[in-house]
Order: structure tokens, then C-alpha cells, then sequence
């Protein structure tokens, strides 16, 4: 399946959009890690927001403090979170075992 072919003006808002989305991420990220902002906060706010929603499990969990790549992988692992898994594709006793290892 062939990509469509966008407009100058379609390229750019696309563009802006997913810059846009990358920001947003990198400032949770950085309110994670600096405890301005808790897990929960972050699960929440994602339900709305379609750029949180569509961050991977894995960075979220990179961005707690304490959490390197290393941790992040077992703490998926022993939740059964896939790799690729999203924050909007996370079940319900996933996100609880998330909440419980990290009350806030």
C-alpha cells in the first residue's frame, strides 16, 4: 500500500502535529522524572490526550525516577506488557499492577 500524496500545506501540519505530539510526551517525561507528576496522573491524563496515549509503556516507565532500561524491561516482563505496547493499549489489571508498584 502506497503512502497518499500530500499537499505542501498537508506535509507541514502533519509536521507541526507530530512535533507537537513530541513535546507534550518529553514534558511528561521530564514532570515523571523530576516528581512534579505521579503515574496516575500520567494514566489519567493520557485518556484524553491522544500524543500521551500513543507513548510506549517503556519510555513511561524509563521516566519514573529509579527506573533505567534494564528495570523497565523486567518490570514489563513481570506485568506481561508486550514491548511494543502503548499507554491506550494497557489492560485494566496491567494498569493496576503499574499503580500498585508505583502509589502516588
Amino acid at each position: 500500500m502506497a503512502l497518499p500524496q500530500l499537499t505542501p500545506q498537508e506535509r507541514e501540519a502533519a509536521l507541526d502535529k507530530a512535533f507537537a505530539a513530541r513535546q507534550a510526551r518529553a514534558e511528561v517525561k521530564a514532570a515523571l522524572k523530576n516528581g512534579d507528576m505521579t503515574l496516575s496522573a500520567v494514566l489519567e491524563k493520557a485518556v484524553g490526550d491522544e500524543s500521551l496515549a500513543k507513548m510506549k509503556v517503556h519510555d513511561l516507565l524509563r521516566s519514573m525516577p529509579g527506573v533505567g532500561e534494564r528495570r523497565a524491561t523486567a518490570l514489563m516482563e513481570e506485568f506481561g506488557i508486550a514491548a511494543s505496547r502503548r499507554i491506550k493499549g494497557l489492560g485494566v489489571h496491567q494498569k493496576s499492577a503499574l499503580l500498585e508498584r508505583f502509589p502516588g
